[in-house]
């Protein structure tokens, strides 16, 4: 017997993956943060960079390349450039040499004052409740994500 149209399934959609809407609202807050991130000379991943050395300074490659879910040799020339731009300085840490601690400048320090739109909370359109709800949604869902793929491997 053969199976007819109507017992075909569904064909998918681009609109029905999740990691569409999630890689396209990517792309979406990439588009908004634009033009804060051209006035301040940054690129979103040196931004996202200079944000987790606000929360810690003083961090080492490792912990930091960790946080931003970034490998070494990827962050590595963010760093550099960033060093360059005169936001951070890079340093062998004393007590091992084989780390490398980050430490911002007094100017890296300072991008952060006077820049109400670093927040795109509000360019979200979530009221707060909601905000920190999807926030929480997404980070529960990549961590899901990079257990599962641990546990293949």
């Amino acid at each position: 017997m053969k199976a007819t149209d109507k017992d075909a399934p569904e064909p998918l959609k681009l609109a029905d993956f999740l990691c569409f809407a999630v890689y396209s609202a990517n792309l979406a807050f990439g588009k908004a943060y634009k033009p804060m991130l051209e006035r301040l000379g940054l690129t979103y991943t040196q931004f996202i960079t200079i944000v987790a050395l606000w929360e810690t300074d003083n961090q080492t490659v490792g912990s930091l390349g960790e946080k931003l879910f970034l490998e070494s040799n990827t962050l590595t020339p963010i760093l550099k450039k960033l060093e360059a731009m005169g936001y951070l300085e890079r340093q062998r840490d004393p007590a091992d040499e084989r780390q490398v601690r980050i430490n911002l400048t007094k100017s890296g320090r300072q991008l952060r004052e006077g820049h109400p739109e670093l927040s795109l909370a509000d360019a979200t359109g979530l009221a707060p409740e909601e905000f920190g709800q999807m926030q929480k949604a997404i980070v529960a869902l990549r961590n899901n994500l990079i257990r599962s793929t641990k546990s293949a491997e």
